[in-house]
């Protein structure tokens, strides 16, 4: 499906829009965006477009010379990664509640982490540690932000978190087996996140007040954060996407020894969908932030899940050049954490999650399907953007 509508700030540029589900507010966000000088051509948001701190999630921004921290958000480098196993549907055992509870012991969810050492390979660490001692070298506030922050990030390595992250287990339509899982850079990526944002605010100076909204202040080229900035950003993508790799390596060594003997069929996909890349676009040499996107460059395989209790996809990017090659990272949300568990009780989860087995307690209550927008929906709008190579649902879900 083409591009839903357009729409042209006064005094800005375009905002194109592969929805016509957007609530008031998303549309102001998006607006502003579009108003800021640093952008480039246009604006493009996704199906899955919402409500985010300063910018919406689901928007592509295109920024020329510049970058803006608080529109890559605090959890840096969140995204997806999903394999396909050697293992059929009726190799899984009748009862899956014991496959569930060996991921979630060798998987740490929530505030849990790893004792010292156990999360990665000791290479792994070291690799990261010394990009991590450059940075800290020249801001050292950074790790001052939080509590036992100098070791913390390493304890995090191949841990899930909470909200919105999760593990699966999935069928596709072959009803071949599939390992999939979302997180991001955990509280480091988070540190670096805040602390930049407030730099950015703090660089600005007087011209903060010009902004439509304080949290799109930005950090331009040659000013005095900025290269600073970009290599914190790109160390927490390396982080986050180490620690999805971590995670898939725990999970597979655990369910080798509870499932008959497998092989990986398919290597993993693993992608952002909260990050910077330098692109070219339009003729220019772009920062490109998907905030809740994800890169569909043609013939780029992607992945963009539904909510616990819907379908997920894996899918094939057609470079479509109005949405700079990008595509939706989910479903996203209808409406917020707190409206969800106000409209819905715990028998609402049990029933909207019927037939996965995963946590149906009040806990994540948040995260009930029905908060989410409607994941079939979602995909007929972006028809023009990724075609769908496999289609996935969960029948095993582990959440923080």
């Amino acid at each position: 499906m083409p591009i839903q509508r357009i729409i042209q700030p006064a005094d800005g540029l375009p905002v194109k829009i592969y929805t016509d589900d957007i609530d008031p507010q998303a549309l102001t966000q998006l607006s502003h965006v579009a108003r800021l000088p640093i952008i480039h051509h246009h604006v493009a948001a996704m199906p899955d477009v919402h409500v985010g701190i300063g910018a919406t999630v689901g928007a592509v921004i295109p920024t020329k010379g510049a970058i803006i921290p608080a529109a890559v958000g605090v959890d840096i480098g969140c995204g997806m990664v999903a394999t396909r196993l050697s293992l059929r549907a009726e190799q899984l055992p009748d009862n899956l509640r014991p496959l569930r509870q060996v991921i979630e012991a060798a998987v740490p969810v929530g505030f849990d982490m790893h004792s010292e050492g156990h999360g990665a390979p000791a290479s792994t660490l070291r690799a990261l540690s010394g990009g991590l001692e450059r940075i800290v070298k020249k801001h050292p506030g950074l790790l001052k932000m939080q509590r036992n922050a100098d070791t913390t990030w390493a304890r995090q390595l191949g841990t899930l978190g909470g909200g919105n992250h999760f593990i699966e287990l999935c069928l596709d339509e072959q009803q071949d087996v599939w390992l999939m899982l979302h997180s991001g850079s955990r509280g480091i990526g988070n540190i670096i996140g805040r602390y930049f944002i407030e730099l950015a605010r703090k660089d600005m100076g007087q011209h903060l007040a010009n902004l439509p909204d304080r949290d799109l202040a930005y950090l331009r080229e040659g000013a005095q954060h900025f290269d600073d900035y970009v290599e914190a950003l790109h160390w927490a993508q390396d982080y986050a996407m180490t620690n999805r790799r971590e995670m898939l390596r725990l999970i597979l060594q655990v369910l080798t020894r509870q499932l008959p003997p497998f092989t990986v069929t398919r290597e993993a996909i693993n992608c952002h969908h909260n990050y910077v890349a330098i692109e070219q676009h339009f003729g220019e040499e772009l920062f490109i932030t998907r905030k809740g996107a994800i890169r569909a460059g043609a013939g780029e395989l992607g992945i963009i899940p539904g909510s616990m209790g819907a379908k997920s996809y894996i899918v094939r990017g057609k470079g479509e050049a109005d949405s700079f090659c990008s595509c939706s990272h989910g479903a996203g949300r209808r409406m917020s954490r707190g409206q969800a568990k106000k409209k819905f009780d715990q028998q609402d989860l049990i029933a909207q999650t019927a037939g996965v087995e995963c946590r149906k307690d009040s806990g994540v209550l948040d995260e009930i399907p029905a908060a989410y927008k409607d994941i079939d929906a979602v995909m007929a709008q972006q028809s023009d953007l990724v075609e769908i190579v496999h289609t996935l649902k969960q029948v095993v879900c582990v959440k923080g």
